[in-house]
């Protein structure tokens, strides 16, 4: 049995609406640490790794671990009637998953559970060369950018540079932040590394960025590439997402 109260259910809403956009189901986990997810994406070119930690809710109660199997989209569409201004109560039972609306009266809906199997994918075996701390906007407005132009965007980190770029058949976009540029928070490379990615992804993953105020990415040379955001003694959102590798690289 789980049983958890948020006074403040826009970081739950707001994670939940990016994570819909990317997956059609999820098997969380709940235990002692809070409200887990990890599940890569229908095609397996990401995967969403997400924590509600236990200190984001206002009352948290669990026996042991219990596993929720959700439809994304029916979620959303619950989740969608909370008010910024709601409380949200979350209660499991053997077959349901009840989610109770508090605000001008009291609502109730039943969310019946899935019964998924995830296998977990082994992100912890990643190991990074290339990384880069940026205020959110920055990385939001240079996808965007890159949208306009192509379907995919090269990412370079080096000692003294960021840069974010793509280029179409007559046009092109460039984002570069040299080492101490106030949106580059951090940077960490002892070389070049450069790695291309699909835009139609990173844009549903940019969607995050309304969910903290930096984001941290990962990288190496065609490689996967970790995109973490993070609010404090809340909420843990990373994505995984495979590069795309093309003759161009």
């Amino acid at each position: 049995m789980f049983k958890a109260t948020l006074n403040d259910p826009e970081v739950f809403k707001n994670s939940m609406g990016v994570i819909s956009n990317i997956i059609d189901e999820g098997l969380f986990k709940v235990d002692s640490n809070g409200l887990s997810l990890l599940s890569p994406d229908r095609n397996v070119i990401v995967v969403v790794d997400f924590k509600l930690l236990s200190t984001a809710f206002d009352e948290f109660e669990v026996e042991g671990e219990v596993n929720l199997g959700l439809n994304m989209a029916n979620l959303m569409g619950i989740l969608k009637r909370v008010k910024p201004t709601d409380k949200v109560t979350l209660k499991s039972t053997a077959n349901k998953l009840e989610i109770i609306i508090e605000g001008n009266g009291r609502r109730k809906f039943d969310l019946p559970l899935l019964d998924l199997k995830v296998e977990k994918p082994p992100i912890d075996q990643l190991k990074f060369t290339g990384k880069a701390d940026l205020e959110s906007h920055i990385l939001e407005e240079g996808v965007e950018d890159a949208g306009v132009v192509s379907d995919s965007v090269v990412l370079e980190v080096s000692p003294e540079l960021f840069k974010l770029a793509a280029k179409g058949d007559v046009s092109s976009a460039e984002l570069e932040l040299k080492k101490g540029h106030d949106g580059l928070l951090n940077l960490e490379s002892k070389s070049l590394v450069k790695a291309r990615y699909p835009v139609d992804y990173l844009r549903k993953i940019a969607k995050a960025c309304k969910l903290s105020k930096q984001v941290s990415l990962e990288f190496g040379n065609n490689y996967p590439i970790r995109l973490s955001f993070k609010e404090m003694d809340k909420m843990n959102l990373n994505f995984i997402l495979a590069p795309r590798v093309s003759d161009e690289d």
